[in-house]
């Protein structure tokens, strides 16, 4: 059996200096300063004063990244735990609230049965998100006039679960070659009619109408990580007006936002967009075992070249990007009014080395194919080239950090000042230790025990039917009858 790939593992690097080596040893570069700036110098606690969102600028550069929520109600409604979650958000200290939640637009477009829906009926719930925010982030920060708070509009296409947390019910842009035997779709039955996208549209607009009476400073209309949206950038293959050329696979952006105009909404309008994709990858079985998955490997491609399945993929070697259409999407995104670009790549349904890198795979992925460093130094090149070539109307916001780990401030610190990305995203860390930035930036001791060690814990849980969160590092969790039930999963796998 051949042996699974061994890797360094980011907590038995001891100073920046041995993080840096090790990037050498790798082949790549990640920008990590050796000591944390006060906060009167450091670049993360520098205000964004040249962008102005809904008449404010955020007050330094950390964002909170959007995330996926299982802990709603069945109607797709608030509970203490997403509360909670929204609150930690407000204590983080970040100025940048992008998304806080993943929030469907509507019932059948859930990625999971307990998704928020953002609907009349859930408006003042959800709006009870947004105070609570607030309030926690003013009681420990004092003025909040400089946190921008927006919400992430998505629908799942092909990850849609809206009624059972094991069942599928996709709708798709296109059949896929590996998609589709993935996850189990065998017809164009569940290939979406362009009525239906257009009511999909429709369902967008009236979210953002709600947003804005909530009193969200923008909304994000989610383009990455293989949902709707993010698979009609890729709809080379789909005949109409939705799919073939870059004018037709971009025309649901442009008619949402149009129709956002057109109903007297002014709400700001953000994208986060997985600026790149590659192929999807399977675990190797040569050296897969009962419990733990093998290293992951990309799926065989010769007969499907140029490989027409992806946005943002070199079409003749698709385990390599190319940002071409990408840079092309974010001038479109600025002629369009769009403020903000919040950059990711890939999907964490079948390629999640190269969205989140991981030393633990969740239980639906695979080990890594590689040293994690060199995936997150790709999300981070990517993110360099695209600001590089980016229009100056738009704010970069980078993802892909956590793996970073105890080096998370100094790296942070460091891609700012070389203007690298206009903002740091946190997503997985944010979860397990939502302050890391601020409390470096105000000269607080970093609490190890706290720092997210990417053990995939808050993916498999949900994978699994269970809430979402850190099981293995936040006690809030680790004291829920729902941590017995995970370790029982990850046993019994």
């Amino acid at each position: 059996m051949a042996e699974p790939f061994k890797f360094t593992r980011i907590a038995s690097l001891r100073t920046p200096q041995d993080f840096r080596e090790h990037c050498t040893a790798l082949g790549i570069t990640i920008p990590c300063d050796d000591t944390i700036l006060p906060e009167s110098e450091s670049p993360l606690a520098r205000p964004f004063d040249r962008f102005r969102i809904n008449g404010k600028f955020p007050g330094n550069r950390i964002a909170i990244q959007p995330m996926e929520g299982w802990d709603g109600t069945p109607g797709g409604g608030i509970t203490e735990n997403t509360l909670r979650r929204w609150t930690r958000f407000g204590e983080s200290g970040a100025k940048l609230i992008f998304g806080g939640e993943a929030m469907a637009v509507r019932q059948d477009g859930r990625a999971n049965p307990c998704q928020l829906i953002l609907n009349k009926d859930n408006q003042a719930g959800i709006a009870q998100l947004r105070s609570a925010l607030i309030k926690a982030h003013e009681n420990k920060f004092g003025s909040g006039g400089d946190l921008l708070i927006g919400f992430q509009l998505t629908h799942s296409g092909r990850f849609c679960r809206p009624h059972d947390k094991k069942r599928l019910e996709p709708r798709i842009a296109y059949r896929h070659p590996f998609l589709d035997a993935k996850f189990g779709i065998k017809d164009d039955s569940t290939i979406l009619s362009d009525d239906e996208i257009e009511g999909i549209i429709r369902s967008y607009i009236d979210a953002a109408s709600i947003a804005r009476e909530i009193g969200a400073d923008f909304v994000d209309i989610k383009h990455c990580h293989g949902y709707l949206l993010h698979e009609f950038l890729s709809a080379h293959t789909r005949p109409g007006k939705y799919g073939g050329s870059f004018e037709n696979r971009t025309r649901i952006l442009r008619e949402i936002i149009s129709g956002i105009r057109d109903s007297g909404n002014d709400i700001e309008i953000a994208v986060r967009l997985s600026a790149f994709d590659l192929i999807p990858f399977h675990p190797d079985p040569a050296n897969s075992q009962l419990g733990k998955p093998g290293r992951g490997l990309p799926q065989e491609f010769s007969t499907l070249l140029p490989y027409q399945f992806a946005f943002g993929v070199n079409v003749k070697n698709p385990v390599e990007y190319d940002l071409d259409e990408p840079a092309r999407f974010i001038e479109l995104c600025a002629s369009l009014g769009v403020k903000l670009i919040n950059l990711t790549a890939g999907s964490p349904y079948y390629n999640p080395h190269i969205q989140r890198p991981a030393a633990y795979p969740p239980s639906d992925g695979y080990q890594p194919p590689n040293d994690p460093l060199i995936d997150v130094a790709r999300q981070i090149d990517a993110v360099r080239q695209l600001r590089k070539s980016a229009p100056p109307s738009v704010l970069i916001i980078g993802s892909g950090y956590s793996y970073l780990q105890d080096f998370l401030p100094h790296a942070a610190q460091a891609i700012l000042r070389e203007g690298w990305s206009d903002m740091i995203g946190l997503g997985r860390m944010a979860l397990s230790y939502p302050g890391i930035l601020s409390d470096a930036i105000h000269a607080k001791p970093i609490e190890k025990k706290l720092i997210c060690r990417t053990f995939s814990d808050c993916t498999t849980a949900p994978r699994n039917g269970l809430i979402s969160g850190c099981y293995p590092l936040d006690k809030y969790y680790t004291e829920k009858p729902e941590f017995q039930q995970l370790k029982a999963v990850k046993k019994s796998s």
